[in-house]
């Protein structure tokens, strides 16, 4: 039945803000505190300042609900690991120092006689964010250790904002941990978690909030079998225990089967992400009378203007049964994953014009909700933003820009053979080794090496003119010439140019590449301090000239070693892009991947013996239900084959993924055929191998045995015994020792003992396995 509908009572909401700063505020302070260049309360007060303007953005720009506790001075699930303390034992020396305890929780701790390794670091759903992965033990006891939600909505309260906190939900945080004992389910431990999650409630309801939002996005996946009545049991306690307004946001996918169980909770309000799941529309017709739905129309992981003709849709779609009364229009996400301002971008040389009109980001997409609002409402302005936006979403569809017809020729013209060597891994194999003559346990790094100080103030003179190409070209070769002969002395096996020319490893591709639009401003944050500008595939990829081939070649000209041509991989750079919506995801890499075959075959060409290409993102694409995992494989499978199988059968294939879970995908990740693959496994302490020794991977591997991302300088004891449990796992012969991932963001003053003790570890190894 249709209701009668006042428009005047609708609300916008914001599940989430970025928080590294418009300029990066966050990244520059947390390093500078890391260095000891700056003190806690600046540090703190850095946060204050970027939690303030982002407050005061949304209610200027009219958000009724606005999120707090969605800063992090690292990662959102750190956060309630220590709300919470499900602290690990071993840091149990360092609560007193909560800044110390939290940085070493994420990084890693050596010093003054302190050393104890980082948590695991894993990607958030299938976004190129990186999260803390809780540990828990059969006997976890949880309890309030730090008030973190509550200080930061009393922060807002102070400002005259009220505001809604932001909590991930108990069975989603359970679900993002990992049992560090056998035989127990880490949702047996809810009746324990519950009394602390239910008494951080307390304390924001009496501080004086009114609404909640629960984050499960847990709900969008294959739920464990004990789920459901986990889900029960937990918000009918929650639903007892307080007066406060739960908003439960599901997000990056469709309900499907939990749409029942989610639809049952005793909540005020859910969130339905109609970008990723715009099925569950339908839901409005057996919605919960006693619920507010809120509406994810804005795409929240993307920078494209939205079709706001498309979302007013859905919106009145939805009030015609329930009411703008019961309705928050809403983003599909938090903004976390997109940039801060569009208007930060006021270079026309680097981000033309016609493309900008195409974009929006997060301050942008937040003036769409108020639009959408103003529209309902009749307001004169809104009305005008609608239109102007439906036209320049015509011109994008219209212009040359996007589409070139020779690189549609091109894939249609795609045989069978391209996706294959000519013969299988043992053949190729034993050519390879005839060719190399390496020894056993070779040596190795994934590629980058620290970009320094130095290193960043020429790219950017460069970048703005102050130095000549031929200075900045000289300078380069020089930064080369040095890491070949650091290298050499220290007795790596196979060497790497350190790719000190690379401002990122997708960005620099894409520059080279057609298709691809840049920043200068528009960062996001990938982990911690770690910050990206991925590019943006606005229109149809190729590689107009080779982008590799003269550093990877003036390299191996220093030296007798072979020395790996670096490149991306069609998949990675795709997911580390943002993508065009206008066509297929898997049709786009297709186009990535025969650019990176042109780059493949020219440095095979070129004398190069080994060529990485790196597929990071490999599993992070994955849909969050498996029942549409064998589509997606299937094709991102096929364009790293794509890419891969131009050479000849003695040229060296390497591929690196890092921090994924491969115990569902490993036939996939053997069907890339890549003859050597090189893993993250040292926070995991190679617990990882176990399912490649399981299931008898085929071809070489390097499992990663020191975590660059942690500031800790592995003993050369530690690397020999991770690397004898690998040892105990693979046959040694097909065994390579290497760092977890590249080395740019750690200093060389961490880098070359760390490198030594890796190259002396596996010396240790060859005599032991000789004898």
């Amino acid at each position: 039945m249709k209701k009668a509908i006042t428009p005047s009572k609708l609300k916008t909401q914001v599940l989430g803000y970025p928080r590294i700063g418009a300029h990066r505020e966050l990244k520059k302070a947390c390093e500078a505190f890391w260095k000891g260049k700056i003190s806690e309360e600046e540090l703190l007060d850095a946060g204050r300042q970027i939690r303030k303007a982002n407050w005061l953005t949304q209610k200027d720009k009219g958000i009724d609900l606005i999120p707090s506790n969605d800063f992090s001075f690292y990662d959102q699930v750190l956060d309630m690991c220590l709300m919470l303390d499900a602290i690990p034992s071993r840091y149990r020396d360092l609560k007193d120092n909560k800044s110390a305890l939290y940085f070493a929780m994420a990084r890693g701790m050596q010093k003054d006689g302190e050393d104890v390794i980082a948590m695991e670091m894993t990607k958030w759903w299938d976004t190129n964010y990186h999260y803390i992965v809780p540990e828990f033990t059969k006997q976890q006891q949880f309890k309030l250790f730090d008030d973190k939600a509550v200080r930061e909505f009393k922060e807002a309260k102070s400002l005259g904002i009220q505001t809604v906190p932001v909590l991930i939900g108990p069975i989603t945080f359970l679900l993002l941990g990992k049992e560090k004992e056998s035989h127990f389910n880490r949702l047996e431990l809810l009746n324990q978690l519950l009394p602390t999650y239910i008494q951080l409630l307390e304390q924001l309801e009496k501080a004086g909030s009114e609404w909640v939002q629960i984050e499960e996005p847990a709900l969008v996946t294959d739920l464990p079998e004990d789920a459901a009545e986990a889900y029960r049991l937990a918000f009918e306690k929650i639903h007892e225990a307080t007066h406060l307004k739960i908003i439960l946001n599901t997000y990056f996918g469709d309900l499907k089967d939990n749409a029942d169980l989610a639809l049952s909770l005793p909540v005020a309000a859910i969130h339905l992400d109609l970008v990723r799941g715009p099925k569950q529309i339908q839901l409005i017709s057996h919605f919960p009378e006693d619920k507010i739905l809120s509406l994810g129309v804005i795409d929240g992981r993307n920078i494209w203007k939205d079709d706001l003709e498309q979302a007013l849709s859905l919106i009145r779609e939805a009030a015609s049964r329930l009411g703008y009364d019961r309705i928050f229009i809403s983003p599909s996400c938090s903004f976390l994953h997109i940039p801060y301002d569009l208007q930060l971008e006021q270079n026309e040389n680097v981000l033309h014009p016609e493309i900008k009109r195409w974009l929006a980001f997060t301050l942008q997409k937040t003036e769409e909700l108020t639009t959408l609002k103003g529209y309902i409402n009749n307001d004169t302005e809104a009305i005008k933003h609608v239109v102007s936006q439906t036209r320049d979403l015509k011109e994008r569809a219209q212009s040359q820009k996007v589409h070139d017809k020779k690189i549609g020729e091109r894939l249609k013209k795609i045989t069978a053979d391209a996706y294959h060597r000519k013969n299988a891994y043992p053949v190729r194999r034993k050519l390879q080794h005839e060719r190399l003559n390496l020894p056993l346990f070779p040596t190795t790094t994934i590629g980058s090496f620290p970009q320094t100080k130095e290193v960043r103030t020429w790219r950017s003179k460069f970048r703005k003119g102050e130095v000549s190409i031929e200075d900045y070209r000289k300078f380069l070769k020089e930064e080369i010439a040095r890491c070949i002969s650091w290298e050499e002395e220290t007795g790596l096996d196979v060497l790497v140019h350190g790719e000190f020319e690379r401002n990122d490893m997708v960005e620099y591709f894409g520059e080279q590449l057609s298709g691809f639009a840049f920043t200068q401003n528009a960062w996001v944050q990938s982990y911690g301090s770690r910050c990206v500008k991925p590019p943006i595939i606005y229109g149809d990829v190729f590689r107009p000239q080779p982008m590799t081939v003269d550093w990877i070649t003036y390299a191996q000209s220093l030296t007798s070693k072979p020395v790996k041509g670096m490149l991306t991989g069609p998949v990675t750079i795709l997911e580390w892009s943002f993508v065009r919506n206008d066509q297929p995801r898997s049709e786009t890499c297709k186009q990535i991947a025969l650019a990176i075959r042109d780059e493949v075959q020219d440095l095979e060409k070129a004398g190069i013996k080994i060529i990485q290409i790196d597929e990071p993102a490999i599993r992070e694409g994955l849909p969050l239900r498996k029942e549409e995992w064998p589509d997606h494989l299937k094709w991102a499978v096929d364009c790293f084959r794509l890419a891969s199988s131009g050479v000849r059968d003695e040229t060296q294939i390497h591929t690196h993924i890092c921090y994924s879970e491969f115990n569902d995908i490993i036939a996939d990740i053997a069907r890339m055929d890549a003859d050597v693959i090189t893993i993250e496994c040292s926070r995991s302490q190679m617990d990882l191998l176990d399912v490649f020794h399981h299931f008898r991977y085929p071809n070489e591997i390097g499992p990663g045995i020191y975590d660059i991302h942690s500031i800790r300088i592995p003993s050369v004891q530690e690397i020999v015994n991770l690397l004898k449990k690998a040892a105990a796992l693979i046959n040694p012969e097909y065994l390579w020792v290497n760092p977890d991932c590249g080395l740019k963001t750690r200093g060389w003053e961490e880098t070359k003992p760390s490198i030594h003790n890796l190259v002396e570890a596996a010396k240790i190894l060859r005599n032991d396995y000789k004898k």
